[in-house]
């Protein structure tokens, strides 16, 4: 190795490899946790667009701005849709769309359901 690079390398170039190498993995650990943390959230709080919100997390990371909307999108609560009082159809396609995303079972099936469902 000496003759192709003119010096031996010892311990500390080594040490300098693994550190910079660790490093690298680490940042890189640490970016896809940032950008997965958007769809995160809106899963955790059942947003009926979360599957948009995991989406635009994801592609934000080439401009910061439609990462941090996601961010905000994640934590703002629905005006138009109240998750709690959904018609059982939409709740169903909620609940299934998240139990998809995040690798479960729903938490309610179509059998569970009945015709006219309303909050009482």
């Amino acid at each position: 190795m000496e003759a192709l690079l003119g010096f031996s390398l010892d311990f500390w170039d080594y040490a300098t490899f693994l550190s910079l190498f660790f490093l690298t993995v680490v940042g890189l650990g640490f970016v896809v946790f940032m950008l997965g943390l958007p769809g995160r959230i809106a899963i955790a709080r059942n947003h009926p667009e979360a599957e948009a919100v995991y989406l635009m997390g994801w592609v934000g990371f080439m401009a910061v701005v439609p990462w941090v909307q996601a961010l905000a999108w994640a934590f703002r609560p629905t005006a138009v849709i109240d998750v709690r009082y959904l018609p059982a159809e939409r709740r169903l396609e909620t609940d299934t769309m998240i139990a998809k995303m995040t690798g479960k079972e729903p938490a309610i099936t179509k059998a569970e359901t009945q015709s006219g469902d309303t909050p009482s």
